[in-house]
């Protein structure tokens, strides 16, 4: 069986995924794009149980599912899922002297993101999660 295209061109797919965030956010850099997903996938992540996670890790294309689970303490304790607020100041506070997201960062990921995989296969991940998943990732800030 030949590789997978999503594994061939994940490299490609991962800096138009960027270039979608660059455009929604009004960031400059390709770093400043990284920071904001980081910071947004790792926010949702944190509400979420490693089997949850995990599950919802199978929707991302590649590059992005290995962010999502890199550096992972499974083990931490989970914050409750709370709201927009929290979640932007959260995703706002990695690398903060570094981190130049926007007020609206989790929406825009959220744009992007569905511009990439496509709501249905995004509302689907979602669909069996506990907590406000659908409002995590709702394009409505």
């Amino acid at each position: 069986m030949p590789m997978p295209m999503t594994y061939q061109h994940a490299s490609e797919d991962f800096e138009r995924f960027l270039g979608e965030v660059i455009a929604r956010t009004g960031l400059t850099t390709r770093n400043q794009a990284f920071t904001t997903v980081q910071g947004v996938l790792l926010t949702f992540r944190r509400r979420l149980s490693p089997r949850e996670a995990l599950r919802f890790a199978d929707a991302l294309p590649p590059v992005l599912r290995a962010l999502f689970v890199a550096d992972w303490e499974i083990d931490a304790p989970r914050p409750p899922f709370g709201d927009r607020a929290t979640w932007t100041r959260e995703a706002q506070s990695l690398r903060k002297d570094h981190n130049f997201s926007p007020d609206g960062a989790i929406a825009d990921v959220a744009a992007a993101l569905r511009a990439v995989i496509g709501d249905q296969r995004l509302d689907a991940a979602l669909a069996e999660l506990p907590g406000a998943p659908q409002e995590f990732w709702s394009v409505a800030p």
